[in-house]
């Protein structure tokens, strides 16, 4: 059995950039943004947060110490119970109801501020991740990018529970303790707030250790979800390839990661609450010394005594659950780090400040000394060097080389979802660096050699790129790419659910269905990267006329390996290493007896000769 060593995980995890305190800063700030244009429900919550504590929390002691402080020190006949308690009673009821609606409304405005600041986290991660450049994308699993997005709403919810239902809680119990007591007993509240500033020093000393391993927690959940994303996504290939105990091995791998991050995170936890719940005992020891002797020492009232008791327990229960607290806010904010970290990371490939719109008349394409390397290679591997090249408005082009030349590469900075380091790119004069890319993508048709399919109806599909398409348009477009006679065929015809990536459909239907995209767009500038490539070749040969009065009229270039696809066009151009290495005809090219003529022998099958 082919199983991976079990640290490869571990590895990939370990080359994270160490965690820094900025980035709890920054998740602070993205949060903030979040919650600011909730200010008024963040203010409610606030306050009912602060009532729901002092009510319940406090006002009940006090009104109970008041009646305990009027049964020791007066004689009450039984018939004048309700006439001397009775406005204690009505006090009670009324400090409980104020406690409960307050109770309700912090639920109510913390549930509504997440709601409303969930949404503008996601579109804020959305928008981020759909503008990010293709580098980007390519060396990230797309599992681990919807994980860290969960993550980030979900830290968010945690931290903002933690902040109401916990943080303020705990401060305002201590304020209000300090607040009903010092002026009775002084002695006795300052010992205890020096219990509790020792209390939140360690606390936070601790605390502050165990932050890094929340974030190495969600990096190791991170690394898992892509395993599994990237597993499930090419799981045909697992399967013909039988290696369903490989990629368990990996997964396995991942998994143990996540089980060794957590026990160190748990086991670092659990001391802190260890230590920290040793103090609270120290702070009940002082209570019970304070209860027992206070009334013998000081005087104090047993209505007092049973404030100071009820006060100080409902103070350590709340300080008793600072280790939860900051195991949560430490958790919420390790599940926020990744993605902090991709909200900050600058954008590869951007607009530059109030682009223009490009406005495309002819079509005509000019690449001026073009220098490029992609981002994660050394400068040395250029795949451009002083590149330039002119296509005519509405020539039909092809691009010939062998793998590596440049081809994909071309289109790629045409569409530019990658930045140049040298040169430009001009369309109709235009530099494409200048103006929007949503732009210059408007007035490109582009089929790539793997088809991209959404998981939706095949309707859905073709009209994607022209969304206000009639059903007459749709179904032309979808009979011109050879496509609309399987269509019919399948269970729901046009309503049919294509699958993830396509996957319901052959090669050759989701070739089609790209292509009948493109047509249906009707844009002025055609690129086609190997867009036959899926096609038998009776398909093929029925989609070339549509191709071909698809490309009437228009800018086209064409990449192709199978050469009788672009054999017909106006031009075409050999790449090697970068280079235009032969330009001309097909016709003119196969005369020349050069590399093209070369490939073109090897797959008409002239270089077989006479035996």
């Amino acid at each position: 059995m082919d199983v991976p060593p079990t640290d490869q995980s571990s590895q990939r995890v370990g080359r994270k950039a160490p965690r820094k305190v900025s980035v709890v800063l920054r998740t602070l700030y993205f949060y903030w943004q979040a919650t600011r244009p909730q200010g008024a429900m963040f203010a409610l919550s606030v306050l009912a947060t602060l009532g729901f504590v002092f009510f319940l929390s406090f006002g009940n002691p006090y009104v109970v110490a008041l009646i305990i402080d009027k049964v020791t020190t007066t004689t009450v006949a039984p018939s004048e119970v309700f006439e001397v308690f009775g406005p204690y009673i009505l006090l009670l009821i009324g400090v409980n109801v104020l406690g409960q609606v307050s109770s309700k409304l912090q639920d109510y405005s913390v549930w509504k501020l997440e709601i409303r600041a969930n949404y503008l986290l996601a579109t804020r991660a959305f928008d981020t991740l759909s503008n990010q450049s293709m580098t980007f994308h390519s060396n990230r699993f797309g599992g681990s990018l919807v994980s860290q997005t969960q993550k980030f709403m979900s830290g968010y919810a945690m931290l903002m529970e933690n902040l109401i239902y916990a943080v303020i809680p705990v401060v305002m119990t201590a304020v209000f303790t300090v607040m009903m007591l010092v002026g009775t007993v002084p002695l006795y509240v300052g010992i205890l707030v020096a219990l509790l500033i020792i209390y939140v020093t360690v606390a936070y000393l601790m605390y502050k250790r165990v932050l890094p391993l929340n974030s190495t927690a969600a990096a190791a959940q991170n690394a898992l979800s892509g395993e599994l994303s990237d597993s499930i996504t090419n799981i045909q290939a697992v399967k013909t390839y039988g290696r369903e105990a490989y990629e368990r091995g990996l997964f396995d791998a991942a998994n143990r990661d996540v089980v060794r991050a957590d026990s160190i995170r748990m086991r670092a936890s659990t001391v802190r609450g260890a230590v920290t719940s040793a103090i609270i005992v120290v702070i009940m020891m002082l209570v019970v010394v304070f209860i027992t002797g206070g009334n013998a020492w000081f005087g104090i009232s047993a209505g007092t005594l049973v404030m100071m008791f009820s006060y100080t327990y409902a103070l350590t229960m709340q300080f008793n659950r600072i280790n939860l607290m900051f195991q949560q806010i430490n958790r919420g904010f390790g599940d926020a780090h990744d993605m902090t970290l991709v909200l900050d990371e600058p954008t590869l490939v951007a607009d530059v400040p109030d682009a223009a719109e490009l406005a495309v008349t002819r079509g005509e394409i000019a690449c001026e000394d073009l220098t490029f390397w992609y981002a994660d290679a050394e400068e040395e591997s250029k795949v451009f060097r002083d590149f330039s090249l002119f296509i005519p408005a509405g020539q039909r082009l092809g691009l010939v080389g062998r793998s590596g030349s440049g081809k994909t590469t071309l289109t790629t900075l045409l569409l530019r979802l990658s930045n140049l380091q040298g040169g430009r790119i001009l369309i109709d004069g235009q530099d494409i660096a200048q103006v929007s890319q949503v732009s210059l993508r408007q007035q490109i048709a582009y089929v790539p050699q793997e088809p991209l399919l959404f998981h939706r109806t095949v309707r859905e599909n073709i009209a994607y790129g022209c969304p206000a398409a009639t059903e007459e348009q749709i179904r032309e477009a979808a009979l011109k790419a050879n496509a609309l006679e399987f269509i019919e065929q399948l269970p729901h015809g046009f309503e049919t659910i294509t699958g993830e990536r396509g996957v319901k459909l052959s090669g050759g239907q989701r070739q089609r269905v790209a292509i009948a995209r493109a047509i249906l767009a009707d844009r002025p500038i055609l690129v086609l990267d190997e867009a036959t490539s899926a096609l038998d070749s009776e398909s093929e040969r029925l989609i070339q006329e549509a191709l071909r009065n698809l490309m009437e009229g228009r800018t086209s270039i064409v990449v192709a390996h199978r050469l009788s696809t672009i054999a017909s066009l106006d031009r075409i151009i050999v790449l090697h290493e970068g280079r235009v290495v032969e330009d001309g005809t097909h016709a003119e090219l196969v005369a020349a007896g050069g590399e093209y003529a070369y490939l073109w022998s090897r797959q008409t099958g002239a270089y077989l000769t006479d035996e």
